[in-house]
């Protein structure tokens, strides 16, 4: 039986595909689906850069005064942008052409092509998972700038989206490091985290995420008395172990395959946390057309992303560390 264009069923079946992957691994992360909701999801379509625009200072302009004093006018600079690199993962999908013989007919390869995709998409997902946690350098610098980058273990130093910390005390997080107490006693550690909310709040702006991993997760969750457990169904629903500190949901980032740092709670503002993906790479196969091993007989497509977390306000997001305990 001869069997049919595997060029044909191979970009037609991704091509189909990449139009769902994007929005499950987004609904499979709850940092991405905080920021979905948020609308906080931000596509960019080019440029050298991914520039994230953000408020520094207040206006000098601002005053009191009364009856017919001088108002300043002056020009008071107040807005600039932080820059972040375009970042890039790819996962190939390769079928040989022994393959394309053994599994002869649309059916047979279509099963094929599935499997391999699934997989294909489940690496990119976790990829920009685990991503999403990074600080920026691995691969040689070609990792997203995640929230190691954003929210470090020592945020008065480092340069972070262009602007350097050093210099600039309103780019910096908040840290509560308890690696020399008792960070993972539960009798201490709803304390420890009512001094780092408090050091993240401004009017109305304070946290709403905070991811954890196993072993803040269990001090936290042993805090809490039987009764005081609130959960919040609507994220509940989606698969994610939730509960609440203040209004806060505080997600488990852990378990099988979590990413999140060992003994690390990171308490997010995701008002000033932006997910930016390239509108024209977003998990989407990189070509339709054939593309050939020039020493191989075999067949690749590549399912890509480009783009970076980007954050717009550093000083509202802070980290929980009890990794020394």
């Amino acid at each position: 039986m001869a069997f049919p264009n595997i060029s044909d069923i191979l970009a037609t079946t991704i091509e189909s595909r990449t139009r769902q992957i994007a929005d499950n691994v987004t609904k499979n992360n709850a940092i991405l689906m905080k920021l979905e909701k948020k609308g906080k999801i931000k596509p960019f379509s080019g440029g050298y850069k991914i520039l994230q625009e953000l408020s520094f200072a207040e206006n000098t302009n601002g005053g009191w005064y009364s009856g017919y004093d001088i108002l300043p006018v002056g020009v008071s600079d107040v807005i600039s942008a932080a820059e972040y690199n375009i970042k890039q993962a790819a996962v190939p999908v390769v079928i040989s052409g022994l393959e394309m013989l053994q599994n002869a007919g649309r059916e047979k390869m279509i099963d094929l092509l599935d499997a391999r995709l699934s997989v294909a998409e489940s690496t990119l997902a976790n990829l920009i998972s685990g991503g999403l946690y990074s600080d920026g350098t691995g691969s040689g610098g070609k990792e997203i700038d995640g929230l190691d980058a954003a929210v470090p273990l020592d945020p008065t130093t480092g340069t972070y989206g262009g602007i350097d910390r050093a210099t600039w005390t309103f780019w910096r997080s908040q840290l509560s490091d308890q690696t020399a107490a008792a960070g993972l006693d539960p009798t201490q550690i709803q304390g420890f985290w009512n001094d780092l909310w408090a050091s993240l709040v401004r009017g109305t702006d304070r946290p709403d995420l905070i991811m954890v991993d196993n072993s803040v997760w269990s001090a936290y969750m042993a805090s809490l008395q039987a009764l005081q457990r609130f959960t919040d169904p609507q994220t509940g629903e989606l698969g994610f172990p939730t509960i609440k500190f203040m209004d806060a949901d505080v997600c488990l980032d852990g378990g099988i395959g979590g990413f999140c740092p060992a003994g690390t709670g990171f308490f997010l503002n995701t008002d000033y946390i932006h997910y930016r993906p390239h509108s024209a790479r977003n998990m989407v196969p990189l070509s339709p057309n054939r593309r050939y091993a020039t020493n191989q007989d075999a067949e690749v497509q590549i399912l890509a992303w480009a783009g970076n977390l980007t954050c717009s306000g550093a000083q509202f997001q802070g980290r929980y560390d009890a990794n020394g305990v």
